[in-house]
């Protein structure tokens, strides 16, 4: 792929619109949206790979062989895709039996024909040729508004209150034997028979709860609709970041003084600061696997973020990487990521699938690129909604970190808050 073109923007909420709408025409793309977030310097507004040169989809069992053969042969070129929770199967020799109404391939990666970067000012087209003619076809495309109406969809629960509040009970007699320390429990919100518009449902789960790790993946029939507000891993030069979020409080927007107590109580919370630090422990573990001796280190522990709908506690933890590694060794040292299971890891990923009820699939891996310099980001697919246009089958996830501690019925309304979002915009 050559050097991008770059051409001058003034409008750039709606030349996101319109790259979306251009992009749909492709059966394979890769949306990636910061939403104006500053929490470090963003390499971009948003991102977006189109089109598929090459690609790569396998199963958990020699995925990662196939991946790092996929990327050497790709070196100087950028590569989009997904990580899917049951490649846990291959690092840590398990296997899933539970219902998977989505059916994503564990792990899916492109070459994309077309990769845009948007920045403030400018957007640059990366391609072998005709970015211009691209450039055209985007400013040219019409950018659809938001429905009026939302679809009107039965959305249920795979587990009922008590039958989940029974689990976490369950997972306490296992910390109480000393299994485990903290797991991370969730449970899958679904429709049947569900008919929607992807893009447009994007935007509006864009436009209510604006992310710094968003994205719109589409796969075929297979679409993952996320408002992600975490960071799984991102390498830069030789520097590796992970940012775990482990700790959630309600925003009360129609209060400002009640707003400010639920996010001081939240950064004052033991409860939570508990659940934080065991995750940090488990990454700092995880990337000095990876990291040149003594470097390793806790950049932030307990930030305190606020979102439009929550205030989230996160930590940063960063490292250098050791040499000859590249991204495949990194994520197969880290994954899945220790804010979505807990600790000990191996443990509490056989108890998450003996306790659980559906596959996570893409929901709690990740998606994200590796560009040509060797560079990648990959955000935790969390607040996401999953959606199968063959099947007409559309799921979403959420969770809470269950420790010896919790209460039941308080991590049921956790796991409530973060769907609530997502079932105010389906209906």
């Amino acid at each position: 792929m050559k050097e991008a073109v770059t051409f001058p923007v003034n409008d750039v909420e709606l030349i996101k619109l319109k790259m979306l709408n251009w992009a749909n025409q492709f059966s394979i793309f890769c949306f990636l949206d910061n939403n104006n977030y500053n929490f470090d310097t963003p390499d971009f507004e948003c991102l977006l790979a189109a089109g598929c040169k090459y690609s790569i989809r396998a199963s958990a069992g020699n995925a990662f062989e196939q991946l790092k053969l996929f990327s050497n042969n790709n070196k100087e070129e950028w590569i989009f895709g997904h990580l899917g929770y049951d490649l846990k199967n291959e690092i840590e020799q398990l296997h899933s039996d539970n219902f998977d109404g989505i059916q994503f391939p564990d792990t899916h990666f492109f070459v994309p024909e077309f990769v845009l970067k948007l920045h403030t000012s400018q957007l640059s087209i990366y391609t072998t040729s005709g970015a211009e003619d691209i450039f055209n076809a985007i400013i040219t495309t019409e950018a659809l508004s938001l429905p009026a109406i939302s679809p009107v969809l039965e959305i249920r629960s795979r587990i009922s209150k008590n039958d989940y509040m029974a689990g976490v009970r369950k997972l306490q007699q296992h910390m109480l034997r000393g299994d485990c320390y903290e797991v991370n429990f969730c449970q899958e919100f679904f429709a049947e028979k569900a008919i929607i518009d992807p893009l447009e449902l994007y935007k509006k789960l864009s436009s209510v709860s604006p992310s710094p790790f968003a994205a719109l993946y589409k796969l075929e029939d297979k679409y993952c609709i996320s408002a992600s507000p975490e960071r799984y891993i991102k390498k830069s030069g030789n520097k590796i970041i992970s940012q775990p979020i482990k700790g959630t409080a309600k925003r009360n927007l129609a209060d400002a003084v009640a707003d400010k107590n639920n996010k001081l109580q939240l950064e004052k919370s033991e409860k939570e600061k508990s659940e934080n630090v065991m995750v940090v422990d488990l990454v700092r573990n995880d990337l000095s696997r990876v990291c040149k001796e003594g470097t390793v280190r806790v950049e932030e522990l307990f930030g305190i973020y606020s979102f439009p709908q929550v205030h989230q506690m996160i930590s940063t933890i960063s490292g250098e990487i050791a040499e000859g590694l590249d991204w495949v060794d990194v994520v197969k040292a880290t994954f899945p990521m220790g804010s979505m299971t807990g600790a000990p890891k191996k443990r509490v990923l056989e108890l998450i699938e003996a306790y659980e009820q559906t596959k996570r699939g893409v929901y709690s891996g990740a998606i994200g690129f590796i560009s040509p310099s060797g560079d990648f980001d990959f955000n935790v697919v969390i607040r996401s909604i999953l959606y199968n246009s063959t099947n007409e089958y559309l799921s979403f996830q959420a969770g809470s970190a269950v420790t010896f501690y919790s209460n039941a019925e308080a991590e049921y309304e956790e796991c409530l808050l973060k769907a609530e979002v997502i079932k105010k915009i389906l209906q």
